[in-house]
């Protein structure tokens, strides 16, 4: 990264005053649906039930459709179901082509173009399945899929293949064999709900899953993923706050993209959790032209932590059949962290990773920090390009008799 860059914009006032502006915290207008009762708007149900899916739908709310997002709504049978939920909708800018909630939502017709390295299951999930609907790739976890549907879907989604059916997936989880399977691998002691999002199963039926999964004794801890805060913060309500405080150890895991995201009602929502004892965290894709943007993920981070979320994951995006124009490159992202280590709180930098392709797992990606180790000293250096030694043999054994760090001016090149 050219250190003159990013850092010195960060220091910039016009780069001060579009965080704060980033960071602010509004509520969702009604818009179009302005004239519908409270009791309905505040219903998750309601807004389940008044999503977003089809294009005439879609003409009728966003009437200026570029011919790409036309072309790409009324393809979405063939790859991924459109659907929006009325308040996730009503946070798209709707005079700007490029805003950054438009893009994650509505099709565009980029999604029929696959790149030749890019795969309908680009992490491996379905190699890694003993028996459908679980995914056992790491050695003491494994990922309990719960459901093909979500309340909106992502035009990037590492599950396209198999969320909402629309390419005769024909997804069917077998919770009896899924969980016979966790039983007999006493080596499992994590469990990650996901899917499709399992917070749209009724308060009853994740309760039933929860309480099941809890009697296995070497099961340590539960973990949900999940959008709804995010889509669909009506969800979020006390009843099911209650229920799952029943269920500790219990992590959930949300997924915010872009500051706009985080809203009042988001706000109140994941308080809502935490209230109950939910560690929270956060997991992002960096997205070409939606986040891959120092001054956006910071503002992001921020507001996450003012949601009482921890900034825990940022994915480069995958090798998704139809994502290439969503992808923005490793180096960009490494910029990106670059410009939060050292400029903001370290409980505001998450860690940005690569999930290897074909079902290798999360690998971290980190700008180089270590930048030589030899016979007597690791050659380090700060956020600010500041290069400093630090007593250490080529062993890795620390020195017995050394004094401090030292700062030094003129390291030699790797």
């Amino acid at each position: 990264m050219d250190s003159t860059g990013d850092l010195a914009d960060s220091r910039d006032p016009a780069f001060h005053d579009r965080m704060e502006t980033l960071k602010r915290f509004r509520s969702a207008d009604r818009g179009y649906w302005r004239e519908v009762a409270d009791s309905d708007w505040h219903s998750w149900r309601w807004q389940l039930q008044h999503r977003i899916t089809t294009l005439k739908h879609l003409e009728r709310l966003l009437p200026h459709l570029t011919p790409a997002e036309r072309q790409g709504a009324e393809l979405t049978s063939k790859k991924l179901a459109m659907a929006i939920t009325p308040y996730f909708f009503n946070l798209i800018n709707l005079n700007d082509e490029d805003c950054p909630i438009r893009r994650q939502v509505i099709p565009r017709v980029e999604e029929t173009h696959t790149a030749s390295w890019e795969v309908p299951d680009p992490c491996g999930e379905d190699s890694h399945s003993p028996v459908e609907g679980l995914v056992h790739r790491y050695p003491d976890r494994v990922l309990f899929l719960v459901t093909d549907r979500c309340a909106a879907y992502c035009r990037y989604c590492t599950r396209s293949r198999m969320v909402s059916n629309a390419t005769g997936y024909d997804f069917h989880p077998r919770f009896d064999k899924q969980i016979e399977y966790i039983k007999q691998h006493p080596e499992v002691r994590d469990v990650l709900l996901s899917g499709g999002d399992p917070l749209l199963l009724s308060d009853r039926k994740l309760e039933s899953l929860l309480s099941r999964l809890r009697d296995i004794p070497h099961l340590e801890f539960l973990r949900i993923g999940t959008r709804i805060p995010i889509f669909l913060p009506q969800r979020i309500t006390p009843e099911l706050c209650a229920m799952l405080r029943r269920y500790h150890p219990l992590f959930i895991s949300v997924h915010a993209n872009h500051p706009t995201e985080l809203t009042v009602e988001v706000k109140e929502a994941m308080e809502r959790l935490a209230d109950a004892g939910v560690p929270l965290g956060n997991q992002s894709v960096l997205l070409q032209g939606i986040n891959d943007d120092p001054a956006v993920m910071r503002a992001l981070s921020h507001k996450l932590l003012m949601c009482r979320v921890k900034p825990y994951y940022v994915y480069q995006c995958d090798l998704i059949a139809g994502s290439s124009h969503l992808r923005s490159s490793v180096r960009r992202g490494l910029e990106v962290m670059e410009s939060l280590r050292g400029h903001t709180t370290g409980y505001g930098v998450p860690q940005y990773v690569i999930d290897a392709p074909g079902g290798g797992g999360k690998v971290p990606v980190n700008p180089e920090y270590v930048l030589r180790r030899d016979n007597d000293r690791v050659l380090i250096r700060n956020f600010e390009g500041e290069v400093f030694e630090y007593p250490e043999d080529r062993n890795g054994i620390p020195q017995s008799i050394a004094g401090p760090s030292q700062k030094i001016e003129e390291p030699e090149l790797v």
